[in-house]
């Protein structure tokens, strides 16, 4: 990982820990750590007398100064970390960058446990929004992503354009990368960040380039003529 243009951490060792569903996060072993000056910043009490855990400040030289960071948990091996012992955990935000082999990762750690799959399709589908057609197309690509439902990706020439406003939002997906978002004005209303689309997706999801997607839980949905059910989930 790199901090203040300095590779801090390069490891073969690190380990995956889920600290939410679906979101998991890199401890590695402190000896790992590396090019940085550590020091400990306070100690995180548990539940028996020993301190768990202890808070590290590390401080990196680089060509515009040093740089440091307190957002570093160090897992003791005398304390009560059990199986976390002797690892450290670098929050991943406050980190410069992440490289998983030479690839860089974005948001948090890939699950190894999670799937894309684009699948192309030419069953026909249909968006209407506050009752009124606004995308028509006789084929898309279906994205099925582990955990979440599946997502119809358009061509962007099956959109009504005069319905479409360049929104200022964007988010990020490690695993297809920098999304763009539209809003889309009808029947007098505006649907804000109702469309995505990533102009330069991650290599696993280049074959959504250029097409765009809308929020099946907020828009009606007609495959092959079929209106299908809006899923209860709210991740892109």
């Amino acid at each position: 990982m790199l901090f203040n243009h300095s590779y801090i951490v390069d490891t073969t060792s690190a380990i995956h820990v889920w600290e939410h569903l679906g979101y998991p996060q890199f401890y590695v072993p402190v000896s790992d750590l590396r090019n940085c000056h550590w020091s400990n910043a306070g100690d995180i009490e548990g539940k028996s007398s020993k301190p768990g855990a202890a808070i590290l400040k590390i401080s990196v030289e680089g060509p515009e100064g040093k740089k440091e960071t307190d957002r570093v948990i160090h897992f003791l091996k005398d304390g009560e970390a059990g199986q976390l012992a002797g690892l450290v955990r670098l929050e991943f935000g406050s980190m410069d960058g992440w490289l998983e082999e030479d690839t860089p990762i974005y948001v948090h750690p890939k699950d190894p446990f999670k799937r894309v799959d684009i699948l192309q399709s030419y069953r026909p589908v249909e968006v209407k929004v506050g009752g009124y057609s606004v995308a028509k197309t006789s084929g898309a690509l279906h994205l099925l992503e582990t955990g979440l439902p599946t997502r119809y990706y358009l061509p962007l020439s099956s959109v009504d354009q005069t319905l479409l406003r360049k929104s200022d939002l964007i988010t990020r997906c490690p695993y297809k990368g920098e999304a763009q978002y539209y809003d889309v004005v009808v029947g007098g209303e505006t649907y804000k960040n109702l469309v995505w689309y990533y102009r330069t997706p991650t290599a696993e999801s280049m074959a959504i380039a250029g097409t765009v997607c809308f929020y099946n839980e907020k828009v009606d949905t007609y495959l092959d003529g079929v209106l299908q059910e809006r899923p209860v989930t709210h991740f892109g």
